[in-house]
């Protein structure tokens, strides 16, 4: 008995894929883990003294950053894939499949989520043993504000390596966009709140940081960890409702979604190669 290629299926066998990928290259796990906790050592421990927020720490404050900055991390390993798949034919072999291309995106995506959350949940544990008390139900809501952050990050992931030819080039939009909106969330520094005397430069970086959908995700997983610090922030950093963080981090990821199906149907000079 021959199973009929569904939509669905495609999808669940290239998760798959992704999974086996990153079991043959445990190495990926210390690039998308080692290196925010490295960061998280060393900044943690560095700023405690210069850091200024009510009833919190760097060490703390830093948390939520990190969790973003592995799903980051392995939102950029999951999809620097499609370069090497295109280079190998196996995206040529997919792209001709009698499945919609749709099914592409969505099995690249779910596979990238789930190895993001899994190695964000990792972390996360670990940073309760520093004394942080989350609740059953907040714990569970930051895993999924997480894995509704990771299918966006892993959305833009897929649009950018979609037009590059070269892992070289997609290193450089990294370096160039990626980096700069996790640094630019509120995961490293506060989001400024304006007052009558701000700068023109104190203002931008506030704009920058409002516009900038990663900050949101940062802000309600903050929120959901620290609950009881939330009053505490008013007026000293820029913080948006908890709502809000849900509906944007929502929207960005539906969008991305969207646009990388739609770039995923458009033909490719890698239809033909």
């Amino acid at each position: 008995m021959v199973l009929r290629p569904t939509p669905w299926r495609a999808a669940a066998m290239l998760s798959w894929r992704e999974m086996i990928r990153f079991l043959r290259q445990r190495n990926r796990v210390i690039g998308a883990v080692g290196q925010p906790i490295l960061f998280w050592l060393l900044f943690g421990t560095g700023m405690n003294r210069t850091f200024d927020v009510p009833g919190q720490n760097f060490s703390e404050y830093f948390v939520p950053g990190t969790l973003v900055l592995i799903l980051l991390f392995t939102a950029i390993f999951a999809t620097i894939s499609i370069i090497e798949d295109r280079k190998e034919g196996f995206l040529q072999a997919v792209l001709v499949a009698p499945t919609p291309r749709w099914s592409l995106v969505l099995g690249k995506v779910v596979g990238g989520t789930i190895l993001a959350v899994g190695q964000s949940l990792l972390f996360f544990a670990l940073s309760l043993t520093l004394g942080i008390r989350v609740g059953f139900v907040d714990a569970f809501g930051v895993a999924v504000l997480m894995a509704v952050l990771a299918i966006g990050l892993t959305c833009l992931g897929f649009v950018i390596a979609w037009k590059l030819d070269s892992t070289q080039g997609f290193h450089a939009i990294m370096n160039l966009l990626l980096m700069p909106m996790w640094l630019l969330s509120g995961a490293f520094f506060p989001v400024p709140v304006l007052n009558a005397g701000a700068g023109w430069g104190e203002m931008a970086l506030a704009g920058v940081m409002r516009v900038n959908p990663v900050t949101y995700g940062v802000a309600g997983i903050r929120q959901l960890m620290f609950p009881e610090l939330v009053d505490g922030w008013s007026g000293v950093i820029w913080q948006p409702s908890l709502a809000v963080c849900w509906i944007v981090t929502a929207a960005f990821s539906f969008c991305m979604f969207l646009g990388a199906s739609r770039l995923a149907m458009r033909p490719t000079r890698g239809d033909l190669l």
